[in-house]
């Protein structure tokens, strides 16, 4: 068990890739601390984890809020000891789609603003528990957008450049205290789609934009990859567990490339 009594914190953990990462975090060994908006989907993956013998707690947290992680953070480390991991999987509905002349500077700057915002808190008040122990592993998401030109996803891009910047320059921060920071970087997941994901409305009104139905657009973002097909949950779940791990223990300051070939570094 890679993340033997490992304590693991996932912010967004009731959503699809949060969930389906705590899943694996919790059959590694990993002690998990699932927070998040809505206690339903919560307490939904915990019986899960339950069921499957491991060890969960839930709590509702609002991840935009600086206090409301602080508090959370502090309860977990009292209670378990110290925090390991931490993974911020929150997501939000943004728009897609509009041309840069009809872009409206709110909806450029909202996804910009909240996924940077959440990052910031999240790992910040992680961090101030992993420096005690000179360890830890914190672990953001992004997507291709990162480095793709547009049209139609200004914010989005932004927002994901924003994160793998903020995940590199962390690292930097951080290293001398012992805690790794790094960045998973996954293309569209087709799983998300039926997982309720904020994913779907943001791809189904993509597909519709470009007047074609959502399973062709998955298609065809599949044939564009090297592989000819789009991550999986499992693959983005066992490749968190692995950057958790002490088997990438050398590794930080990076992106972890699951585009299966539709970006190269």
């Amino acid at each position: 068990m890679r993340l033997k009594n490992k304590n693991a914190v996932i912010y967004g953990g009731g959503g699809a890739i949060g969930s389906a990462v705590a899943r694996a975090f919790a059959l590694e060994g990993a002690r998990v601390y699932l927070a998040g908006p809505t206690l339903q989907k919560l307490d939904a993956v915990a019986s899960e984890i339950t069921a499957s013998g491991g060890i969960v707690d839930i709590a509702q947290v609002d991840a935009l809020d600086e206090q409301s992680v602080a508090r959370h953070s502090d309860a977990v480390a009292a209670k378990a000891g110290g925090i390991d991991i931490a993974l911020n999987a929150v997501g939000f509905v943004h728009v897609q789609g509009t041309p840069f002349a009809e872009l409206s500077l709110e909806d450029f700057e909202y996804p910009v603003a909240r996924y940077i915002r959440t990052n910031y808190i999240t790992a910040k008040a992680a961090a101030r528990h992993m420096v005690k122990n000179k360890s830890g592993v914190i672990l953001t998401l992004s997507t291709p957008a990162s480095l793709m030109p547009g049209p139609g996803y200004m914010g989005h891009s932004v927002a994901c450049a924003g994160v793998e910047a903020f995940s590199r320059h962390l690292a930097g921060e951080l290293g001398q205290q012992g805690i790794r920071v790094i960045c998973i970087r996954s293309h569209m997941i087709p799983e998300t789609v039926e997982a309720g994901s904020h994913s779907r409305e943001i791809f189904s009104h993509n597909a519709e934009l470009a007047g074609i139905k959502l399973e062709e657009m998955l298609a065809g973002a599949a044939g564009s990859t090297l592989l000819k097909r789009l991550p999986t949950l499992a693959e983005v779940a066992n490749t968190a567990v692995f950057m958790a791990s002490e088997q990438a223990g050398a590794m930080t300051g990076t992106v972890a490339n699951l585009t299966s070939g539709f970006i190269l570094d």
